[in-house]
């Protein structure tokens, strides 16, 4: 499978963080996207508590982007008890909107 990189420029959100033991680590806060005035847009999952802490921005890679790909694919891919044997998954169903049967009904108001 190909990944294409997108046309505008897309980020993930880090932070380097800290345990106990001393072992530091880059948490991943969140996305970021730029606007077409080449502004950007964070949209955080999470915020640092330490006060001081540094968000850095790095521009996602098309391994980010295949990666961030397979896991919302298992991630949508069916549970137990959501498939029949065959594997076959039923789609959502669909409710009509009152307004879509109003082009069909002759009933005048």
């Amino acid at each position: 499978m190909t990944t294409t990189m997108p046309t505008r420029k897309m980020f993930k959100v880090l932070c380097p963080m800290e345990s106990r033991s001393g072992h530091k680590w880059w948490m991943r806060l969140g996305s970021a996207f730029t606007n077409k005035d080449n502004s950007i847009n964070l949209y955080l999952d999470a915020m640092p508590t330490k006060p001081g802490a540094t968000l850095q921005l790095r521009e996602m890679t098309e391994e980010d982007i295949r990666i961030s790909n397979e896991r919302r694919a298992a991630f949508n891919l069916p549970r137990n008890g959501n498939a029949a044997p065959d594997g076959h998954v039923a789609e959502r169903h669909s409710f009509p909107h009152p307004a879509d049967d109003f082009a069909t009904n002759s009933v005048p108001f």
